[in-house]
């Protein structure tokens, strides 16, 4: 009976993938908001840090305040130094290193605000892009030295040194600058001219091991805050997002992007409808092994569309429990679109230079409903009956 359900599955794949595929992917762009030119983070694990400035420079552009280049490397200063001192406090029972949340940047706008690109670019040990392989391993040396000395106690230089390390790569932390002819701190800046409010942005998710409807602590390993996010049901995460789009918000969205189905150098990500490991014990194989292999073939070319995975709940937290779905990277979503088949796209701005589509991809619906670890949004993006559920 299994294998008569399977081979019924894979008939059905191969018809549809004959009578639907046409050639290349073809992409129609229904909406695409504004954003700031892409970024390049190079050599630094600091993803979190580009997307979420990315998506609050798009707060800014639909708030009617123009474009703003804001400083990443200014959150990562703020948060390496605070994320050190959690680490030994926790007698290093953290996950020290260059990671974060999108929560982190507003976190940073919320208790120490936010600063131009000019006034603190991190670039302050000889490169011309962010290199951090040297700065971490140090900084993780230094922490992983304070917390094991042997004196007993901590001494009073610690946090001096630790702060001198970071000052020495990525520059000292101005109180003031000048911008536009005035005078500014960066909290004043990120009042009077920014008008940001950290309170304004929630992080939203959609697992069953937690209660939908109320804030669960998300399970990531960089989540050194501890920050909590909101628990929805698959389809009104995804209600979320499209609204947030529809209605002019961008969307911040973190993802596991190590899956075979996700290429940077054809500016795609998919969830083709069987993987070829689970093509190669069907029992259509021995019928027809040339359509077989043809369709294996075409999975992970992304030379042409190919039918995907229906997206489950289920399938979602069995992904993510059984370690399949991880915290890689953090991007930002700043349209939706179709291919030639009609199938749907999220437009994804990435932080890895002009590669893939000069700098973005096209996540399919099924990618995002399946790998997004949780996403960032304005709280007025969410729809009214689901921001009632949240009491927001």
């Amino acid at each position: 009976m299994k294998k008569i359900n399977v081979f019924s599955l894979l008939l059905t794949i191969l018809l549809f993938a004959a009578t639907t595929i046409t050639a290349q992917y073809k992409f129609t762009d229904d909406i695409r908001l504004k954003d700031t030119p892409v970024k390049n983070q190079y050599r630094s694990g600091t993803c979190w840090s580009f997307s979420a400035i990315s998506f609050l420079e798009s707060e800014l552009l639909r708030m009617g305040k123009g474009e703003f280049d804001l400083s990443e490397m200014w959150a990562v200063r703020n948060c390496y130094y605070d994320k050190g001192i959690k680490t030994v406090r926790l007698f290093g029972a953290l996950n020290f290193g260059g990671g974060g949340a999108f929560h982190d940047v507003t976190y940073v706008l919320k208790n120490y605000g936010l600063v131009p690109e000019n006034v603190y670019p991190g670039l302050n040990y000889g490169e011309k892009m962010q290199t951090h392989g040297e700065m971490d391993e140090l900084l993780k040396d230094y922490i992983d030295g304070v917390i094991k000395n042997k004196n007993k106690k901590l001494s009073t230089a610690w946090k001096i040194g630790f702060s001198g390390i970071l000052d020495a790569y990525l520059g000292k932390k101005p109180e003031k600058f000048t911008y536009k002819g005035k005078e500014y701190t960066p909290k004043s800046f990120s009042k009077e001219v920014l008008g940001l409010n950290a309170d304004d942005y929630i992080e939203i998710s959609s697992f069953t091991h937690h209660p939908f409807y109320k804030t669960f602590m998300i399970e990531i390993p960089d989540n050194w805050l501890w920050g909590s996010v909101y628990n929805l049901p698959l389809d009104e995460m995804m209600q979320v997002i499209d609204n947030a789009l529809k209605n002019g918000y961008t969307v911040a969205w973190a993802s596991d992007v190590s899956e075979k189905g996700f290429s940077w150098k054809n500016g795609i990500a998919i969830v083709p409808a069987a993987s070829p490991e689970e093509m190669d014990n069907l029992e259509s194989a021995k019928w027809d092994k040339s359509i077989t292999n043809d369709l294996k073939k075409n999975m992970y070319t992304f030379e042409k569309p190919v039918p995907e995975k229906k997206i489950t709940q289920e399938l979602r937290q069995e992904e993510f429990d059984n370690l399949k779905t991880t915290d890689d990277h953090g991007m930002h979503i700043i349209g939706m679109a179709h291919d030639q088949n009609g199938t749907k796209y999220y437009i994804v701005k990435n932080s890895w230079g002009n590669g893939g589509r000069n700098g973005y991809f096209y996540a399919s619906e099924a990618f995002v409903r399946l790998k997004t670890t949780d996403i960032m949004v304005h709280k007025d993006a969410v729809p009214k009956n689901i921001k009632k559920k949240l009491a927001l």
